[in-house]
């Protein structure tokens, strides 16, 4: 991958990786924190990058990094899982985008990104694989079970309001 090649991939590509990203780890520093470190990634790696594949290539370590961030953040603080869904229940859910994005969160985070990837960005489930390092049938089950949940979520919701 040239240098020009590799300028035109993070003209093309990094709002739908920061956006892929920040709706996992919803918190806008650490999401450009994750995303410049997959650029610079592939920046030292571009000699080996076929510019065709840039796209999967930086999607991939995007999530890596993410997946990696994510399991550094729970060393070092405590989940309030219980506390939170206690209070979500309390409160009166009048907007779509806070259901959707409260549903979401209540996913796996391979869970959560599958459904994004796949739903949001419109990746293969073979794409999706390469990205995730899981095989296309891992893909499916683990996406088709993030659905289930997602839709007992909503349903739920729906018959409280």
């Amino acid at each position: 991958m040239t240098e020009r090649e590799y300028n035109e991939c993070v003209k093309t590509y990094a709002d739908n990786v920061y956006r892929f990203i920040l709706k996992n780890l919803k918190h806008e520093e650490d999401s450009r924190d994750v995303v410049q470190t997959a650029f610079e990634k592939m920046w030292r790696n571009r000699e080996e990058i076929d510019p065709v594949k840039c796209k999967s290539y930086l999607f991939t370590v995007a999530y890596h990094q993410m997946i990696d961030h994510i399991r550094k953040v729970k060393r070092v603080q405590l989940k309030e899982d219980f506390n939170a869904e206690a209070r979500v229940q309390d409160k009166p859910v009048n907007n779509l985008k806070k259901v959707l994005e409260e549903a979401l969160s209540r996913l796996g985070e391979t869970q959560r990104s599958l459904v994004l990837l796949k739903d949001y960005e419109g990746y293969s489930y073979d794409e999706i694989g390469k990205i995730t390092g899981l095989s296309e049938s891992q893909v499916k089950v683990y996406l088709h079970r993030a659905r289930v949940q997602l839709k007992e979520y909503l349903v739920k919701i729906e018959n409280v309001m």
